[in-house]
């Protein structure tokens, strides 16, 4: 499962066969089908890991009790820094996947449905009404999108010194006293493991 998310991710979906998967691990294509049905179970568990990981996290993030919406927005943006929370590089491959397949396309569709909508119940519980609700949790989580499909590389000291401005622009609330501070030393501690 490991060299095919590490294959998926590097080379793409048409790169993720029975066959050089065994060869690369030096295993008959016969012990390959201990583990998996087929091709198919194998790029259907695919998913099912992108789902369970990629998702969830930003799912559990945005559900997270915060005092203020700018510590809600920051647990969110935890995501975005740690890749343990969410892995950009298998995010966008399996988008690149969703190209080739309207299967795979309208599970990717889904999951960004699921996404907006947990980030869009975390605004209304902070009081937002159902419409401005839906479109601050749209822009935000499209413009992270969009960061990692123009493939924008920046320092994390770049991202945090910014990210006063994106909470503001992002709920329109300025952070309360110490919450980008507690975020930014969160994010250089996990820099330094």
């Amino acid at each position: 499962m490991k060299l095919a998310l590490e294959t998926l991710i590097s080379e793409g979906v048409e790169a993720v066969r029975v066959l050089a998967l065994g060869q690369k691990l030096n295993v008959s294509r016969s012990s390959f089908y201990w583990y998996f049905k087929s091709r198919q179970d194998l790029l259907d568990q695919l998913l099912d890991y992108w789902r369970s990981n990629n998702t969830r996290f930003i799912v559990e993030q945005a559900g997270r009790p915060a005092a203020s919406i700018t510590q809600a927005v920051l647990n969110v943006f935890e995501c975005w820094l740690d890749e343990s929370l969410f892995n950009p590089r298998l995010d966008f491959a399996v988008r690149a996947w969703s190209s080739q397949s309207a299967e795979v396309h309208r599970i990717v569709n889904e999951e960004d449905d699921a996404r907006v909508d947990a980030i869009r119940e975390m605004f209304s519980r902070h009081g937002y009404q159902d419409t401005e609700a839906f479109v601050r949790a749209r822009v935000l989580y499209f413009t992270q999108i969009g960061y990692y499909s123009l493939e924008i590389v920046e320092p994390v000291s770049r991202r945090l010194s910014l990210t006063p401005a994106y909470l503001l622009t992002h709920t329109g609330k300025q952070p309360l006293e110490g919450e980008v501070e507690a975020f930014a030393e969160k994010m250089r501690r996990m820099a330094r493991i």
